[in-house]
């Protein structure tokens, strides 16, 4: 889970917070539509799985829905 962590941060320029579960990814981290794919890219890239990008536009709110998402995507975090 830590690389998860890590790839959030980096794709969302982030420094200095600390990502809990909880935190929602546009309104609590600043991301936008565009990061939140550039976000799922980096997951494609790095797990080797394939997002549904509209499913991930309904699910994914929170930085807990992308462990959740990925987990049932078969990526080994």
């Amino acid at each position: 889970m830590e690389r998860v962590l890590e790839i959030i941060e980096e794709q969302l320029h982030l420094t200095g917070v600390e990502l809990t579960e909880d935190l929602n990814l546009k309104d609590d981290l600043g991301a936008d539509s565009i990061d939140l794919v550039e976000l799922m890219m980096a997951f494609e890239d790095e797990y080797g799985i394939t997002a549904d990008y509209e499913e991930v536009d309904k699910r994914v709110k929170t930085v807990g829905d992308i462990i959740e998402f990925l987990k049932e995507q078969g990526a080994d975090i």
